[in-house]
């Protein structure tokens, strides 16, 4: 299927409050889903007869910037047997001064490669997965304060009394 024709799929399914943008400029085309249906539209990619998206190649965690506070997750899904690509996005807003994470359904239940790759983006960008059944930090040690790859990231000076 054509990346218009998957769009149009996904309406025809979900409505078109679903999809809340799209990117058509670089490599590839990208579908941003609505935030809190990312899962659901995983689930029906994959099990769909006519797209089976089979494989989640990557996922990926995103600081949009400090002064768009703005998180995401970039999602590259592959079928094998159709031998096609698609990416899908979710963003949202989050002020940085809260407490809590930004949060994102997981989409573990769909595909169980998403437990690493979800683990990696709580790990480094700080984003939480909702029913993630193990979110924990998977590079970084337990007690590691703040996430590296956050655009307001400060490195602490030491780390148990080695020089960071």
């Amino acid at each position: 299927m054509s990346f218009n024709e998957i769009k149009a799929l996904l309406i025809r399914k979900f409505g078109e409050e679903v999809i809340v943008g799209e990117e058509l400029t670089g490599l590839q085309p990208a579908l941003i889903i609505h935030h809190d249906r990312i899962a659901e539209v995983c689930l029906e990619l994959r099990d769909n007869e006519n797209t089976y998206f089979d494989f989640l190649a990557c996922l990926s965690g995103v600081d949009y910037g400090i002064e768009e506070n703005m998180f995401g997750v970039v999602y590259h899904l592959s079928s094998l047997p159709y031998k096609t690509q698609l990416t899908l996005k979710v963003k949202k807003y989050h002020d940085r001064s809260r407490e809590e994470l930004p949060s994102f359904p997981s989409v573990n239940q769909v595909w169980r490669t998403a437990d690493w790759h979800e683990r990696e983006a709580f790990d480094l960008v700080g984003i939480h997965f909702e029913s993630h059944p193990d979110l924990r930090r998977i590079l970084l040690p337990d007690d590691w304060e703040g996430y590296p790859l956050r655009k307001d990231y400060k490195a602490q000076e030491y780390y148990h009394g080695i020089k960071v």
